[in-house]
């Protein structure tokens, strides 16, 4: 077995100390460093074929996607943003108003419950209108303390926002144009044999295009089918609820049922039985067959993982990692997968 050597241990201890040293100054823009490798990998493809219809011209051709990137991607979630500000503000000025009133919607919940669950609901103290706007009315008090405290801080979120992304779009740049290099270097620099550096790195990159395009046009097609059917039933403010269901349709099988189900539970509850069935074999039906199909065609396929890895490693990724998670997951899921099938089949790790 090789020895190291006391300057080999010195170099590798050096090493590791500078590479954890560059990590800990990237920290707090790891958010746009992060995001700056994902666009790249996803967008490489475009960058690629940009570089040949402008004549090897690699400034022009990274130019060139991070302008269709902004269009594509910044532009529209920019607009969704603010879209969605203005409905927020909406629904919490009718709250104020008294325009939408908790006891018009819990009378009428209460009045369609069966009498078992009435008396369930009895024993936790739930049916009485009075405490429950109590806590109801302590929570808010609460959320209002938060959101004033934070309020103060809006316009330093902003700059660190705006910060963030200049960042990642300078860095974007750069990535896209000296990508095939630094991925070079990286693959030269890892201590393994060029087979299982192939196929650690293959896996890498297939799994990072796959959950973000797959993740993110499911969670498109199942906000924007959501919010359809909320509009066209009258629900208040679609597009925050559309844009909710988005949200929540990154979590597999489960995601945007939290926010319809609850809804068609309530028509149902209310006696709009035909708004509830409506919206329940919608849901079902169409935005359910959106995530079943979709989604194991565009990330299950690609990544050659079970829809149930794609599930708790797309949850767990985000309990850890917030919404970057929804990338993360999946990637060491991946990883871990591709590593021990390479240890499973390599013989020189095994002896008789």
């Amino acid at each position: 077995m090789h020895q190291f050597t006391l300057q080999q241990k010195s170099f590798l201890l050096l090493l590791a100390l500078v590479t954890i040293g560059f990590a800990w100054v990237l920290l707090p823009f790891g958010g746009a460093v992060f995001w700056g490798v994902v666009l790249a990998i996803v967008f490489a493809p475009v960058y690629r074929w940009l570089l040949k219809k402008t004549g090897q011209k690699p400034n022009l051709a990274s130019f060139l996607t991070l302008l269709l990137i902004i269009v594509i991607v910044i532009l529209p979630l920019t607009l969704i943003a603010v879209s969605l500000v203005d409905q927020v503000a909406s629904v919490v000025e009718m709250v104020r108003s008294g325009e939408l009133t908790v006891g018009m919607f819990f009378s009428k919940v209460m009045a369609a419950l069966p009498a078992w669950l009435v008396n369930l609901l009895d024993r936790f103290n739930l049916t009485s209108l009075a405490s429950l706007q109590q806590k109801l009315t302590a929570a808010a008090s609460q959320i209002s303390q938060t959101l004033a405290l934070q309020a103060i801080n809006v316009s330093l979120y902003t700059v660190d926002f705006l910060t963030s992304l200049c960042i990642m779009l300078y860095l974007l740049f750069f990535l896209l144009r000296d990508g095939a290099v630094l991925s070079a270097k990286i693959r030269s620099a890892v201590p393994l044999s060029q087979k299982y550096k192939q196929r650690l790195f293959g896996n890498f990159t297939t799994v990072i295009r796959a959950t973000v395009k797959g993740n993110i046009l499911v969670a498109i097609a199942q906000g924007a089918l959501g919010g359809l059917a909320f509009w066209f039933l009258d629900v208040r403010a679609p597009l925050l609820w559309a844009v909710l269901m988005a949200f929540l349709s990154l979590l597999p099988a489960i995601g945007a049922a939290l926010v319809w189900a609850p809804v068609a539970l309530y028509f149902l509850a209310t006696g709009s039985v035909w708004e509830g069935v409506a919206l329940t074999v919608w849901g079902v039906v169409v935005i359910g067959l959106v995530d079943n199909i979709l989604r194991p065609l565009l990330v299950g396929k690609d990544t050659k993982m079970p829809d149930y890895i794609v599930l708790f490693s797309t949850v767990g990724g985000m309990a850890l990692f917030g919404l970057n998670g929804f990338v993360i997951g999946p990637v060491v899921a991946a990883l871990f997968i591709a590593a021990w099938d390479l240890f499973a089949s390599a013989s020189e790790f095994h002896t008789d």
